[in-house]
Formats: C-alpha cells, sequence, structure tokens
C-alpha cells in the first residue's frame, strides 16, 4: 500500500496561483476557491484509492501551523467520505526539493512503508485510477512518475529514496528519471495529467474539466462546480476566459 502525501498549501487569496493573480486574470478569492476545489478532488481520489491519505501541508511564513492545518483541513474535509480519518502533518524544508525529499524519505525510512508518493493538488483531472495505476507499477519500478507539460510531475512515487537535492529547482520530471536511473533503479511512469500554475496551464485544463463534463465523463466534482461557478471558459484560440456562462458546460 502506497502512502500519498498530498502537498497542500493554505488554500489563502495571496498564496495561490499567483501569475495569474498577478496577470488579473483571476481575482485572489477566486484563485482560493479555485484552489480549494483541486485540493479537495486530489484528495478525493487518493482516499477513493487503494493508498494511504496524509495531507502534507506548508505554512506560510506568517501562519502558524495550527493555522494552516485549519485552513487546509476546512477545503480537503468537504470532498472526503470519512474527512475525520484523514491524517495531516506539516511540511519540513526550505524548498519544494528539501520538502519532497524529508516527506518521502521519512515515510520510507521512518516510518517503514512499502511506497511513498507526492501528489500535486494543482493536477486537474486526477483520478482514483490514477493513483492504484502507479501503485500497480510500483511493484515492478523504485520510481513511478506522473509527468505534466513542461517537464513536471504531478506524481512522483518511490519504494526507495533518490537525491532530491535541486530535484525541484528546475523540470522535475528529467531530474528524477537521471537520479533513479543514477541509483540503478527503474523508472515507469503513469498519464500524464494537466498541471495548473500559469494562465495557459489553466486554459488547458478547464477546456478538459468542460469537454469532461458535456461528454458526461468522471471529473473531480469540487473542480466541475468550482470552474462552472466562476464561469470559466476557453475561447476559439483557445485563451481562458472568465466570466462566461455558467450553465454552458456544467448543466
Amino acid at each position: 500500500m502506497t502512502t500519498v502525501a498530498v502537498l497542500a498549501d493554505p488554500p489563502d487569496h495571496d498564496t495561490v496561483f499567483p501569475g495569474p493573480v498577478a496577470n488579473g486574470v483571476l481575482s485572489g478569492d477566486e484563485a482560493a476557491d479555485l484552489y480549494a476545489a483541486l485540493l479537495g478532488d486530489a484528495c478525493r481520489a487518493v482516499e477513493a484509492s487503494g493508498g494511504d491519505l496524509l495531507v502534507n501541508y506548508r505554512s506560510p511564513d506568517n501562519v502558524t501551523d495550527e493555522e494552516a492545518r485549519e485552513r487546509v483541513a476546512s477545503a480537503v474535509a468537504p470532498a472526503l467520505a470519512a474527512p475525520e480519518a484523514a491524517r495531516y502533518e506539516v511540511q519540513v524544508g526550505s524548498s519544494r526539493s528539501a520538502r519532497v525529499g524529508n516527506t518521502v524519505t521519512h515515510l520510507l525510512e521512518r516510518e517503514g512503508v512499502r511506497s511513498a508518493a507526492v501528489l500535486d493538488p494543482r493536477v486537474a483531472l486526477c483520478e482514483r485510477r490514477h493513483v492504484d495505476s502507479a501503485a500497480m507499477k510500483l511493484r515492478q519500478s523504485e520510481v513511478v512518475l506522473g509527468p505534466a507539460y513542461g517537464g513536471r510531475v504531478w506524481y512522483a512515487a518511490f519504494t526507495e529514496p533518490v537525491d532530491f537535492t535541486d530535484a525541484f529547482d528546475g523540470p522535475p520530471l528529467g531530474t528524477l528519471t537521471r537520479r533513479g536511473r543514477a541509483a540503478e533503479f527503474d523508472v515507469d511512469f503513469v498519464e500524464t495529467l494537466p498541471l495548473v500554475e500559469s494562465e495557459r496551464d489553466l486554459a488547458s485544463a478547464v477546456a478538459q474539466v468542460r469537454a469532461r463534463v458535456h461528454a458526461g465523463k468522471p471529473v473531480g466534482p469540487e473542480t466541475a462546480d468550482a470552474v462552472a461557478a466562476l464561469g470559466l471558459d476557453t475561447d476559439e484560440a483557445g485563451d481562458l476566459v472568465v466570466g462566461a456562462d455558467a450553465a454552458t458546460d456544467s448543466s
């Protein structure tokens, strides 16, 4: 069984999706609502899978650990079937690379889990099948990565630690693959999914969410509701439109 650490930030208006907010694409409150929806659906997917959910939250400089936990839990709890069973732990480390490395290494070496994974909650279309697919691949491979466009990863799972030093300072997909192979580990991959950071990422994710809702295919309910409520859509050029008719795709 894989312990999956969802790397959560408090969904505050001044900390999430800084690019789209700075560009005026989303207001701070809209960004916070969207992030909370993505976070909830990511945790829902892990809870529904065969893995163990760990909500691994970060405390910004101006927020105590207790306050950060409360803000994260308030976003996660409505999406879970058993919110009281969710486990929360604060992230430790001065950089994303350090926080990921500390989490994975602690789970594997201190807690003795068979496999440990980190999941970026900004992924838009994660389902339980993706988490379960990665778990199956971990039976044969020491490293399993979930690619995202631009050489990023939305998921990274390990049965043995690799060298995480500066692994997330640039696009981590190639770095983690090379580090795994340098340790003579087998590296495998699961499905590429959209990871929302930039305005372009957001437009791509919105287009896919809208299309899946139209087609009656699975999509995270919190995310689908947020896309509709915020009126997010794309125009004929594929650019993001905010304030579109919410009923277009979600009815």
